[in-house]
């Protein structure tokens, strides 16, 4: 045998002598050792702040997030709820929060009539804040300049 073929057949077995140990260990669950093709519990229901508490930010360029519940809305390639109220045109008469401007900018900064389709589903950045303890501990501090009352 040649040698180029010795030492590709040596790789392929350290190969797969590494992947085997990568698939025999299994990652760490934050549900501990709750085995997940059982059927889990019903987790209780969280408690969301009351609808138009603004919450503060925590970082810069930290999303916004969701003052209110989300139960029934709906965001669909042709439907999104959160336009009702947060649309330049419904805002005021909501008492909402109207979208950022950089919401209606493509990937090169063009300004488009309608929000983007990259910011259009607004559950990807924007999340309901709920009053619920940790999954894992977090020593995260905000800096002070965020949080100026």
């Amino acid at each position: 045998m040649k040698p180029s073929l010795i030492v590709l057949h040596g790789m392929i077995i350290v190969a797969a002598s590494l992947a085997a140990k990568v698939y025999a260990e299994q990652p760490a669950s934050l549900r501990g050792a709750e085995v997940i093709n059982e059927t889990a519990r019903v987790s209780e229901m969280k408690r969301y702040q009351k609808d138009g508490e603004v919450i503060s930010r925590d970082y810069v360029h930290q999303p916004p997030l969701i003052p209110h519940k989300l139960d029934g809305y709906q965001i669909t390639a042709k439907y999104n709820k959160c336009l009702t109220c947060h649309s330049w045109n419904n805002y005021k008469q909501a008492g909402a929060t109207k979208i950022s401007q950089t919401h209606f900018e493509d990937r090169e900064k063009n300004v488009l009539a309608n929000v983007s389709a990259r910011r259009y589903f607004c559950v990807q950045c924007h999340v309901p804040q709920a009053t619920t303890r940790p999954l894992v501990e977090n020593t995260f501090k905000p800096i002070d300049v965020i949080n100026v009352k």
